[in-house]
C-alpha cells in the first residue's frame, strides 16, 4: 500500500478477537510495523483449518525471522487460542493479555468462526426456515456475530474501567444501516451488535471509554470470511423475483476460481472460503486497514465511521429516505402513541422558554449575538431570528461530539440528559452588563450567528470589491465569497466570541452548477423545503462547535492566576483602556476560536504568549461611549461604580507593604492565557521573581492568593459546565469552588457559587435526576443533610414528593437569604447594584414560583422556575398564611432590589430594568398596589430617560440608539415599544404596551378592553361581536365607578407623554383614545337628554383628536398602516332602518302549497274565488323584510356624537351576516353633541337569510370596526361604593352580574330571495284603461306585459282580480241575517259572474323571457254597481316546475287599474207564472212571437206560462230572445224606454227532494250545517226550500239574450236571476211526487181491448187521462180506471179515495148521487206499498143511472210513514204480482240500509216532524152520460 499511515507518539496495545481473516493478518502486520502490541485471538477450529490459517502462519514465521525490519515483532505479539462463544475463555484471554503487556488500549471485535459457525449466511427468510439444518444456521449466525463479540466486550470492560481509558472498536459493515435481500440473518445480527454498542457508548463515556463502529462495505466481510449458501427455492430465482440476488453475485465471484465453484442446489447447504489473488485481497481490505489504524486509540474518535466513498453514499441515501419518511409521518408517530411517554411529551409540547433574564435559571443560558450580513430586509431578518428562537433549547443527546483532539472537556456524551438554553440577542449587551463578566459569564455572548438572505444572493452584489484571484462565475458565488469575508471581519470585530457562523436562509442551490460553500457558512432551504429538524440540526451543529471551543476558554481560565471581581479595578494596568470587547482594530490572533487561527508563541525564551492574545476578562465598552475609558477626560466615569478605597489598588509586591494588613484581598499579577495545549510553552507571571513579604507556608499571603485564584477559576469552570448543559459536572466544580471561596472568605464568589449550585439543583430536578444536596449549601449550624431530613417540619411534607426535593425545599429560603447576605457583606470587594438587584429579583422569582405552587418543589413548580411558565390562575388579595414562604417575606426581600436614585451608581436603563423586574414579581404575587407604586416610579424613570435621550442623544446616556428612532417594533408589526429600550419580554412582562396597559388597569383607566394579548407580527384582531361589545361596555362601566377620575386622567396624560417620548405611535393612539373614553360618560342618551358631556375641556378634546389624526397619518406615510386607535364611543350607531321598497319591486313570500298543481284545491292557475287567495293581500311586516338578490335597497343609519368635537368618518358601510351583501361606502362628518342620519344602499348578492347587525365605520385615525346597533337609551345605575382593596374590588364587581339595566343590541332580519324578473305593463288595448259596457255585455281586451330583467325570466304568472262589486258581496256574505238562499245567490255571483276574468290560455304560454313581452286577453262583464276593477299579476322566477319547489317562493305584483262605466240594457220589471189547463194551439204562440216550433206542437198542462215584463233602458232598439231547453224560443223587439211583456211556455219541473238543504258554493260553508238565524216555522222553511229548488231547476232551462238593432253593435245576456217564485207559482211549476190519472170507459170498449197488449192499454189510458173527458151510456156498465204513479225514490203506503160528483152543481148537491150513479165496491181502498218510481192501477165498475155530466176526482193519502227497514225493503220492492222495477228495488234496498245521520235528525228539527202526505189529482175526469142511440 502506498498510503501514509498515521503515527502515534506512544505504542498501543491491540486486542483482536479474531485474527485469521485476511483483513486481520494485514492489520497485524501494519500494527507491528508501527510498533504497537497485538494480542491475536485464534478460534480453535479455524486454526486447525490449513487454508484458513495459512496466512497467519506466514505472519508468525515473519515474526520469528531474523529480518531487520521484523526485529522485535515476536515480542510484541501474543496469540491466544480462544472460542468467543465461551465467556470463560474470553475472560482468560483478556487476563493473559493484561498480564503479558500490562494494559489493553484497543479492543477490536472481529467476526470469529467455529466448527459450524460461519461469517455470512446467504438465504432468504423462507429459505432459512425449510429444515432444522437451515434453522440452526440462523442461531449460529447470531452466535458468531453477536454473542461472541458481546462476551469479549464484557470481559474487557473491567480492565478499561480500571484504566479509566480504553477504545472499543466494532468491525461490522454498512449492513448496519442498509438491509440486504438474501442476507436477512446476517443483517439482523449486525444491527443487534451495533445497537448494543450504541447503548454501551453512553454507559462507559464517564469512564473515558470510547466506542467506535467501523462499517466497511459488505463485500469486505463477505469475501474475507466463509460463505454459507442455504438450499434455494425456485420462487426466489432472479427470473421470478426482481430483487437483487446476493446469491448470484457471490456465486459469480466464487465461480471465477475452479476450486471454489458453486453448483446451485435445492437440498444441500454449501460452504466456501473465497480465494482471491493476493493483490486483489490487498486492494479489497487496504482501505479498511488504514481506517482502523487511524481511528484506533484516537483521543476523540468518531462514534461511527463508514469506510469508502460508495458505502458513505449508500448510507447517505438511506438516511435521507429515513429522514423524509420521518418528516412525512412525524405527526402520526406522535399521535398514535397510546402511552403518556416522555418522548411524546417532548415531541408535542412547546420546549421554548421565556426569554426573561430575571428567571432563576437565567445564569444557565448561553447568549448568542445575531447580526444581519449582506443584503437583507428587516422583516426577513426578524422572521429568520424567530425561526432560530423556535429551537433555542438544544438537548445534549442531539449534539454530536466534536472530532478534534483536546476538545472533549464539555463533550455532550457525558451527560445526554442536559440541555443548552440560548438567548438570542440582536444587539450588543450594554457595557454595564459586559463589565460583570467573568463574574457572570452568562451576560457575555459566546456565539455569533450572522444571518443572510438567500433570495438576495442573485439580486445585487453585496460588495463592489473583488480580488483578481477570486473570480466568481455567478453573482451568487461572488456574494457567498463576500459573506465569507464578512465572517472573517466579524471574527476580527468580536474576538472574544467563541463560535462564529453564517447562516444563509432560504437558499436554493443551482441545478446547473454547484457553488462551493466555505467553511463557517451553512445554507438553510426555504420553509416549504425544510424538514422538521432542519433548524434543530443547525443549532446542534453550532452547539457542538461551541462546546468544543469552551474547552479552550476553560483552559484559559485555568491558566489564570487571578480573576477580578466586578467593580474591582483590574489587576493589570491599562486593561480597560487597551482593547474593546468588540474593537474593530483588535488583533485577529487574539480570538478564542481555535478552529480558525493558531495561537502564536511569544518571542521570549519563556515561551509565554503575546499579551495581546490574552482574553479580556472585563470587556472594554465601545470607544464611542464614555464608560470605562482609560484616558483622563473629565467625562470619563466607570460603568460600574468602584469603591474609593480600591481606586488605586497595589499592583506590585512592593506596594503590598503599604496596604492595610487586615485586607484579605491580594492584588493579581499580570496574567495571560495559556499557550496552546500540548505545546512546550507555559505561563509565568511577569513579576514571578519577586517575593512575598507576608511570609511562606499555608497561611501566607501567596497561598491565600493562589487559593482565591484557584477557587474563582473553579467556579468559572463550573459556570461553563452549567451553560454547556453538563449540570452534574457543574455541581461538582461549583461545590469545590464554593468550599474554597468559603475557606478564604471570598464572599462574592462564595455567594456566586452557591447561586449557581442552586440553579444546578433546580435544573437536575427539572429533568428528574436525583441529587444530593451538597454540604456547602447547608446552614452553618447543620453539618449534614441528615439533620435537615430529620427535622420534624420536613416530615409534614407530601409523601409523594421525592426526598431529595424535599430536603432542597427545606433549605432553600435560608439559602437564598444567605447568598444575598454574602453579596451584601461589606468587604474589600463590593458587588455593584445591578447584579445584586437582579440576583434578588431572581431569588424572589424563585420563591414566587414556589409560593404559587403551594410552597412545594414539584414538577409544576420546577417547570415554572426553568421555563418561566407561570400558573394561569392569578393570586388575589386573600392571605395565604399556610404556605411557605409567605408573600410578605418575598415582598420584603424583593424591595432590597429597589435601585438607588443616584445616577452615578446605576444607569437609567439598568434602573428601568430593575424596576420592571420588581413589578413583574409583585404582579405574580398579586400585590397590585405595591406594583402600582413601582410602576409609577418606572414611568417617571423612563420618561426622564427618554427626554434626555431625545435631547442629548441616545449614546450619551447609555440607551440603545433605537430609542431615538421611529418605533421599530411597530414597524415589525408588534405594536410594542419594548424594542426602543431593549427591554425583553420578561423585563416588564410583555413589553412597554403591556406594562403601560397594566398601569392603567391598576388605576381603573377605562380602556378599550382588559384583554392581555400575546405579541404578534400581525395586526391585532379584536372581537367586535355583539356579546363582546356588550361585555366591553359593562366592563368599561364598572371601571368608571372604580378609582378617582382625575387620577385616571393624569395617568393617561403621562402615558401619552411617555409614548411621544419614545416615540411609540401605537401608544400615542391608544392612550389618546383611552383618555377620550375615560373622560366620556359612556351612556346612550335618550329623549330626556341625559348628561353625556365629557369631563375634559373642549380644547383638550380637540387636541387629542388632532393628535390621533396626525399620528395615524404619519404612521401610514411610514408604512405602518395597521396602527390605529380604538374609537372612544361604543354607542356610535343608534339605529338602522330599511326604507320600504317600491310596491312593484316588493317581493312577497308564499308557501309552496299555494302554487297551481301542488294541491288538489288549486289545480290550475285560475283562481277559485272561494279559496283563500294568498296573492291578494300580504303580510306587510313580512314583505318589508324581503330583498331580492342583485337589487339595491336603501337603509337609514342614525349616528351619535356625545363629544364637543366633530367626528370625521372616512368610511361607513353596513355590516351584515348571512347571505353575501355589498354595501355602499360613504363618508360624513358628525357635528358636536348631536345625532345624525344618513342613507346607505346595500345590494344582496346571493339568496338566503340576511341580518344587518350594525355598521362598519372607519373614523379618521381609528381602526375600522363594526359597531352594533343600540336603539334604546341606556345609562348604568349609580352604584353605592363599598370600600374595597385594590383591583380585587374591581375584579369582584366584574364577576358579579351587571347591576345596571339590560343592554340589548338590535338587528334587522331580512330574507333575500334569488334574482327575480321585473315585469311592467307595456300597453293595453283599452283607451286610458277605461271602458264603457252595458249590463250583461262581455268585452275582451288585451294587456301586454314586458320583462325588464335581461337575465331572469318570469316562469310563474298568476292573475287575480278585484272590482267594486266584490266588497258589497263580501259584506253581505258576512251578514248573519242572510238566508241560505241569499248566501247561495251571493256565492253564485262570485263563482260565475266575475266582472273580470282571464280568457282561456295555455299554461305553457304564461312565460316571459328575459327582455321579452307577452300578451294576455281578459274579459269584462257588465254588472250593476261595477265602477272600477284591478287586474293583479303575481309573477316570479321558480326555475323548476311548481311541484319541485321545496321551500317557499316569492312573487312580485304588477297591477292594472281599470275605470269601468256600466249602463243599463234590458231590465226585468215584473214576472209571473200561470198554469195551463188544456192544450194551447200553435197559432196562438205564433202571435206571441214564438219561433222554431214544430207544426204540430201544442202545449198541455205539462207546461206553465212564464210572463216577463222587459224594459229597454238603452237608447237603441233592442231585440230580446228567450229560449227554453225544449226548443222553445221567443223573440221580442223592444223600443228604447218601452216595456214589453213576453209570454214563454216553460216545462214544469220535478224536484226529487224539494226540502233538501240549500247548498253552499263556498267549500268552507259546505262543511257546516247553516240554519237561518231568523225564527221561522218549519212550514215557512219548507216553502222557502221548495221555492229555491223549483226556481233553480226552472232557471237551468231558461236563457235570455239581447242585441242592439241600431247604433254600435252590442250584445249581451238578460239577467233572469231576478225571478222569484211565490207559493202560487211553485204550484204552477212543480210536478207532484205521486201522480193520479183517472179514466172512465164503457164496458163494451173495455172488452174489445182485453186481448191487446198492456202497453197499448196504458197508452190509451194516458191519452184518456190527458183528454180527461169520456162518454158512456145510461144503464150500461162502465169501468173507472185509476193509475197511481210513485215518482219518488222511496216506497209509499197509499190509500186511494175516489170522489164522483155531478158537474156544474153546488158542492152540496154535487155529491148527492142517489139514483144517479151506482158502483160496485167501495170508493176508498188501501193499496199495496208502491215501490219507488212504479205505478199501480185500480179498476172500479160503475153504472150511470141517468144522463148528465159527472166528474171523477181522486186523492192518495200516505197511510203509514215509510221507515227504512232492510226486511221490508226487499219484499216491498216488488209489485203485487211479485215483479217490480229492479232499479227501484235496488234503490229502495240501498236506501233502507243507510242509517239516519245526524244531519237528517237536524233536518227533522228544522223542517218539523215528518207527516203523512196527501196528493190530489190535478184535474177531474169528466164523464158524459148519454142514451144509447
Amino acid at each position: 500500500m502506498n498510503r501514509v499511515v498515521a503515527t502515534h507518539n506512544s505504542p498501543r496495545t491491540w486486542f483482536l478477537t479474531s485474527s485469521l481473516t485476511p483483513l486481520a493478518v494485514r492489520l497485524i502486520r501494519q500494527l507491528l510495523t508501527h510498533g504497537d502490541y497485538v494480542v491475536a485471538c485464534l478460534p480453535p477450529h479455524e486454526v486447525e483449518h490449513d487454508d484458513r490459517s495459512a496466512e497467519f502462519r506466514e505472519l508468525v514465521n515473519e515474526c520469528k525471522s531474523s529480518r531487520k525490519d521484523r526485529e522485535g515483532w515476536k515480542d510484541r505479539i501474543r496469540s491466544i487460542r480462544c472460542d468467543g462463544r465461551v465467556m470463560g475463555q474470553c475472560s482468560a484471554a483478556v487476563a493473559e493479555a493484561k498480564h503479558v503487556f500490562g494494559r489493553i488500549d484497543i479492543l477490536l471485535c472481529c467476526t470469529s468462526e467455529g466448527d459450524s459457525v460461519q461469517a455470512a449466511v446467504v438465504g432468504t427468510v423462507e429459505e432459512l426456515s425449510t429444515s432444522p439444518a437451515t434453522q440452526n444456521l440462523v442461531r449460529d449466525q447470531f452466535e458468531t456475530i453477536f454473542f461472541s463479540q458481546v462476551n469479549f466486550i464484557k470481559a474487557a470492560l473491567p480492565t478499561f474501567r480500571a484504566q479509566h481509558t480504553g477504545h472499543i472498536m466494532i468491525l461490522t459493515s454498512i449492513g448496519g444501516h442498509i438491509g440486504t435481500p438474501g442476507m436477512p440473518t446476517y443483517t439482523a445480527a449486525t444491527w443487534a451488535l451495533e445497537g448494543y454498542c450504541d447503548s454501551l457508548a453512553y454507559e462507559v463515556a464517564p469512564f473515558n471509554i470510547k466506542v467506535t463502529i467501523v462499517q466497511p462495505h459488505k463485500e469486505i466481510q463477505s469475501l474475507t470470511n466463509k460463505i454459507v449458501f442455504s438450499p434455494s427455492l425456485p420462487h426466489y430465482d432472479s427470473e421470478n423475483n426482481p430483487a437483487p440476488s446476493v446469491r448470484d453475485m457471490l456465486t459469480n465471484v466464487l465461480n471465477l476460481n475452479p476450486e471454489t465453484a458453486v453448483e446451485p442446489s435445492e437440498t444441500e447447504i454449501i460452504q466456501r472460503y473465497p480465494k482471491l489473488p493476493p493483490s486483489a485481497m490487498d486492494r479489497l481490505v487496504g482501505e479498511t486497514v488504514y481506517a482502523l489504524i487511524a481511528i484506533g486509540g484516537h483521543e476523540n474518535p468518531p462514534a461511527r465511521h463508514i469506510v469508502g466513498f460508495e458505502g458513505a453514499e449508500a448510507v447517505k441515501e438511506k438516511l435521507k429516505t429515513v429522514t423524509e419518511e420521518l418528516e412525512d409521518f412525524v405527526e402520526a408517530s406522535v399521535a398514535v402513541d397510546i402511552f403518556d411517554t416522555e418522548l411524546k411529551n417532548e415531541a408535542t409540547q412547546d420546549v421554548r422558554m421565556s426569554l426573561d433574564f430575571m428567571l432563576p435559571a437565567a445564569p444557565a443560558r448561553v447568549r448568542a449575538l445575531v447580526l444581519p450580513v449582506g443584503q437583507i430586509k428587516r422583516d426577513r431578518f426578524s422572521s429568520f431570528v424567530e425561526r432560530l428562537n423556535e429551537e433555542h433549547v438544544v438537548y445534549l443527546r442531539d449534539i454530536s461530539a466534536d472530532g478534534r483532539p483536546n476538545r472533549n472537556m464539555f463533550s455532550p456524551l457525558a451527560f445526554p440528559d442536559g440541555a443548552m438554553f440560548y438567548d438570542l440577542l440582536t444587539h450588543v449587551p450594554p457595557p454595564s452588563h459586559l463589565a460583570l463578566a467573568p463574574f457572570e459569564l452568562f451576560r457575555e455572548p459566546l456565539v455569533l450567528i450572522a444571518i443572510a438572505d438567500g433570495r438576495e444572493l442573485e439580486n445585487v452584489a453585496f460588495s463592489k470589491r473583488q480580488s483578481a484571484n477570486n473570480y466568481a462565475a455567478t453573482m451568487a458565488e461572488r456574494n457567498i465569497r463576500t459573506l465569507y469575508q464578512e465572517l472573517e471581519g466579524l471574527r476580527d470585530t468580536y474576538p472574544n466570541i467563541l463560535a462564529h457562523q453564517v447562516l444563509i436562509f432560504d437558499y436554493e442551490p443551482h441545478t446547473e452548477s454547484t457553488i462551493p460553500i466555505p467553511e463557517g457558512i451553512t445554507t438553510i432551504p426555504p420553509v416549504e423545503n425544510s424538514k422538521r429538524t432542519t433548524i434543530k440540526t443547525i443549532m446542534c451543529d453550532i452547539s457542538s462547535l461551541l462546546l468544543a471551543e469552551m474547552t479552550t476558554l476553560a483552559r484559559s481560565f485555568e491558566g489564570m492566576t487571578s480573576i477580578d471581581s466586578p467593580g474591582q479595578a483590574p489587576s493589570r494596568p491599562g486593561l480597560n483602556g487597551n482593547l474593546s470587547w468588540a474593537a474593530d482594530d483588535a488583533n485577529p490572533t487574539g480570538r478564542r476560536n481555535s478552529a480558525i487561527s493558531n495561537v502564536t508563541r511569544s518571542a521570549s525564551t519563556s515561551g509565554a504568549p503575546d499579551r495581546s492574545q490574552a482574553r479580556m476578562s472585563m470587556p472594554v465598552p465601545f470607544k464611542s461611549l464614555p464608560f470605562g475609558s482609560g484616558n483622563s477626560s473629565p467625562l470619563a466615569r466607570p460603568t460600574t461604580p468602584v469603591r474609593s478605597g480600591l481606586s488605586n489598588p497595589p499592583t506590585t509586591f512592593e506596594d503590598i507593604a503599604s496596604a492595610n494588613g487586615s485586607n484579605t484581598d491580594v492584588p493579581s499579577v499580570e496574567k495571560g492565557p495559556m499557550s496552546r495545549p500540548g505545546s512546550a510553552g507555559g505561563m509565568r507571571a511577569s513579576n514571578q521573581d519577586k517575593m512575598s513579604i507576608q511570609g511562606f507556608g499555608p497561611g501566607g499571603l501567596n497561598e491565600r492568593w493562589r487559593n482565591k485564584g484557584r477557587g474563582r477559576v473553579t467556579i468559572l469552570v463550573g459556570s461553563l459546565h452549567l451553560q454547556a448543559g453538563r449540570w452534574t459536572d457543574a455541581l461538582k466544580e461549583l461545590t469545590e469552588g464554593a468550599t474554597i471561596a468559603k475557606s478564604i472568605n471570598d464572599h462574592l464568589w462564595h455567594g456566586k457559587a452557591l447561586e449557581l449550585i442552586t440553579v444546578c439543583l433546580l435544573l437536575l430536578g427539572w429533568i428528574g435526576v436525583e441529587f444530593q444536596v451538597p454540604t456547602i449549601l447547608l446552614p452553618p449550624n447543620d453539618k449534614s443533610i441528615s439533620s435537615i431530613s430529620k427535622d420534624p417540619a420536613a416530615d409534614d411534607g407530601d409523601s409523594d414528593q421525592p426526598k431529595h426535593l424535599r430536603n432542597f425545599q427545606n433549605i432553600l429560603p435560608d439559602l437564598l437569604e444567605r447568598i444575598i447576605g454574602l453579596y451584601s457583606r461589606i468587604s474589600g470587594e463590593q458587588l455593584p447594584p445591578l447584579p445584586l438587584s437582579e440576583s434578588v429579583i431572581r431569588f424572589c422569582s424563585l420563591l414566587t414560583a414556589l409560593h404559587l405552587c403551594n410552597g412545594k418543589i414539584d414538577k409544576t413548580s420546577l417547570e415554572s422556575i426553568v421555563s418561566g411558565r407561570w400558573p394561569t390562575k392569578p393570586l388575589n388579595t386573600s392571605p395565604r398564611l399556610t404556605i411557605s414562604p409567605p408573600r410578605a417575606q418575598i415582598a420584603t426581600l424583593l424591595f432590597k432590589a429597589f435601585p438607588s436614585s443616584t445616577p452615578e451608581l446605576i444607569t437609567t436603563v439598568d434602573r428601568a430594568i430593575i424596576l420592571s423586574g420588581i413589578a413583574s414579581v409583585l404582579g405574580s404575587l398579586g400585590l397590585h398596589r405595591k406594583k402600582a407604586l413601582v410602576m409609577r416610579e418606572l414611568v417617571s424613570v423612563l420618561i426622564g430617560g427618554l427626554v434626555e435621550a431625545r435631547t442629548r442623544g441616545a449614546a450619551e446616556v447609555g440607551i440603545h440608539p433605537a430609542a431615538g428612532l421611529v418605533a421599530l417594533n411597530a414597524a415589525n408589526g408588534h405594536g410594542k415599544g419594548a424594542g426602543a429600550l431593549e427591554l425583553g419580554e420578561g423585563d416588564i412582562e410583555q413589553g412597554i404596551d403591556a406594562f403601560l396597559g397594566l398601569l392603567c388597569k391598576i388605576y381603573g383607566v377605562v380602556g378599550f378592553d382588559d384583554i392581555v394579548r400575546e405579541p404578534s407580527n400581525e395586526p391585532l384582531g379584536v372581537n367586535d361581536t355583539d356579546a363582546s361589545v356588550i361585555s366591553r361596555i359593562q366592563s368599561q362601566s364598572s371601571a368608571r365607578q372604580f378609582g378617582i377620575d382625575n387620577v385616571k386622567l393624569n395617568i393617561l396624560r403621562a402615558c401619552i407623554n411617555f409614548s411621544e417620548a419614545l416615540p411609540d405611535f401605537n401608544g400615542v393612539l391608544k392612550y389618546s383614545s383611552d383618555l377620550l373614553r375615560t373622560a366620556g360618560s359612556g351612556v346612550a342618551p335618550g329623549p330626556r337628554r341625559e348628561d353625556a358631556a365629557p369631563m375634559i375641556t373642549r380644547e383638550e378634546q380637540v387636541r387629542l383628536a388632532t393628535n390621533i389624526s396626525k399620528t395615524s397619518t404619519l404612521s401610514q406615510r411610514l408604512g405602518l398602516g395597521h396602527l390605529a386607535a380604538e374609537y372612544w364611543d361604543e354607542f356610535l350607531v343608534r339605529g338602522i332602518t330599511l326604507d320600504p321598497l317600491p310596491p312593484t319591486r316588493t317581493p312577497i313570500p308564499h308557501s309552496t302549497n299555494v302554487l297551481p298543481g301542488v294541491t288538489a284545491s288549486r289545480t290550475s292557475q285560475d283562481v277559485n274565488p272561494f279559496i283563500y287567495n294568498p296573492f291578494i293581500r300580504a303580510d306587510k311586516a313580512v314583505v318589508e323584510k324581503t330583498l331580492v338578490s342583485g337589487e339595491a335597497a336603501t337603509f337609514r343609519v342614525t349616528l351619535q356624537n356625545p363629544y364637543e368635537i366633530e367626528v370625521d368618518i372616512e368610511s361607513i358601510k353596513l355590516g351584515a351576516e348571512g347571505a353575501d351583501f355589498e354595501s355602499s361606502i360613504t363618508s360624513t362628518i358628525i357635528g358636536s353633541y348631536r345625532t345624525q342620519t344618513l342613507k346607505l344602499t346595500g345590494t344582496p348578492k346571493a339568496a338566503g337569510p340576511l341580518k344587518i347587525t350594525g355598521a362598519i365605520i372607519k373614523v379618521r385615525g381609528c381602526r375600522e370596526r363594526r359597531f352594533p346597533i343600540f336603539p334604546q337609551p341606556w345609562a348604568p345605575d349609580t352604584e353605592t361604593k363599598i370600600k374595597g382593596i385594590g383591583l380585587a374590588a374591581l375584579q369582584q364587581n366584574k364577576q358579579l352580574p351587571f347591576p345596571g339595566p339590560p343592554l340589548k343590541t338590535d338587528s334587522i332580519g331580512l330574507s333575500v330571495t334569488s334574482a327575480q324578473p321585473v315585469v311592467v305593463i307595456k300597453s293595453t288595448s283599452l283607451f286610458q284603461s277605461s271602458v264603457m259596457i252595458l249590463e250583461g255585455e262581455r268585452q275582451v281586451f288585451s294587456v301586454t306585459l314586458q320583462n325588464l330583467s335581461m337575465s331572469t325570466p318570469a316562469d310563474l304568472l298568476l292573475f287575480s282580480f278585484q272590482d267594486s262589486t266584490l266588497g258589497p258581496i263580501q259584506t253581505a256574505l258576512t251578514s248573519r241575517d242572510a238566508t241560505p238562499a241569499e248566501l247561495y245567490e251571493y256565492e253564485l255571483i262570485l263563482a260565475s259572474k266575475q266582472a273580470l276574468r282571464l280568457c282561456k290560455t295555455d299554461d305553457s304560454k304564461r312565460y316571459i323571457a328575459p327582455g321579452g313581452t307577452a300578451t294576455f286577453e281578459f274579459e269584462i262583464l257588465g254588472k250593476p254597481g261595477l265602477t272600477n276593477g284591478t287586474i293583479q299579476v303575481d309573477y316570479a322566477h321558480l326555475g323548476v316546475p311548481p311541484s319541485e319547489v321545496k321551500d317557499k317562493f316569492h312573487t312580485r305584483q304588477v297591477c292594472l287599474d281599470l275605470t269601468i262605466t256600466v249602463n243599463a240594457s234590458v231590465e226585468l220589471a215584473r214576472m209571473d207564472i200561470l198554469p195551463i189547463h188544456g192544450e194551447v194551439p200553435k197559432p196562438i204562440w205564433a202571435r206571441l212571437g214564438a219561433k222554431d216550433m214544430e207544426e204540430e206542437t201544442s202545449f198541455s198542462e205539462d207546461h206553465c206560462l212564464l210572463l216577463l215584463d222587459l224594459r229597454n233602458a238603452w237608447p237603441s232598439n233592442m231585440e230580446v230572445r228567450l229560449e227554453a231547453d225544449d226548443g222553445i224560443a221567443i223573440t221580442e223587439h223592444i223600443l228604447p224606454g218601452n216595456t214589453n211583456r213576453v209570454v214563454l211556455p216553460v216545462p214544469r219541473v220535478y224536484a226529487e227532494d224539494p226540502h233538501a238543504s240549500i247548498p253552499a258554493l263556498n267549500p268552507s260553508r259546505q262543511r257546516q250545517f247553516v240554519v237561518s238565524t231568523s225564527k221561522i216555522t218549519p212550514e215557512a222553511e219548507r216553502a222557502a226550500r221548495e221555492a229555491f229548488w223549483y226556481r233553480e231547476k226552472m232557471l237551468a232551462r231558461l236563457a235570455g239574450s239581447w242585441r242592439t238593432l241600431s247604433g254600435p253593435a252590442r250584445k249581451g245576456s238578460v239577467e233572469l236571476r231576478g225571478i222569484r217564485l211565490a207559493p202560487r207559482m211553485v204550484e204552477a211549476v212543480k210536478i207532484d211526487e205521486v201522480g193520479i190519472d183517472i179514466c172512465v170507459e164503457s164496458a163494451a170498449d173495455t172488452s174489445s181491448t182485453d186481448d191487446e197488449d198492456e202497453d197499448e192499454e196504458n197508452e190509451s189510458l194516458a191519452q184518456a187521462g190527458r183528454n180527461s173527458s169520456n162518454t158512456v151510456f145510461v144503464d150500461e156498465p162502465a169501468r173507472v180506471r185509476v193509475v197511481v204513479t210513485n215518482r219518488t225514490a222511496e216506497p209509499v203506503h197509499p190509500t186511494l179515495r175516489l170522489t164522483p160528483s155531478l158537474r156544474h152543481r153546488a158542492p152540496g148537491a154535487a155529491l148527492d148521487l142517489a139514483r144517479k150513479l151506482a158502483w160496485s165496491g167501495v170508493l176508498q181502498r188501501a193499496l199495496p206499498v208502491l215501490a219507488p218510481r212504479t205505478s199501480a192501477e185500480v179498476d172500479l165498475a160503475a153504472v150511470p143511472l141517468c144522463r148528465g155530466r159527472f166528474e171523477f176526482a181522486a186523492s192518495v193519502e200516505e197511510t203509514v210513514l215509510w221507515t227504512p227497514n232492510s226486511s221490508d225493503a226487499e219484499s216491498k220492492g216488488k209489485g203485487e204480482d211479485g215483479s217490480g222495477d229492479a232499479e227501484a228495488a235496488k234503490t229502495t234496498a240501498a236506501t233502507a240500509r243507510r242509517e239516519r245521520s245526524e244531519i237528517e235528525i237536524m233536518m227533522d228539527a228544522v223542517l218539523g216532524a215528518k207527516e203523512r202526505r196527501v196528493w190530489h189529482s190535478r184535474r177531474p175526469c169528466v164523464v158524459t152520460v148519454r142514451d144509447r142511440p
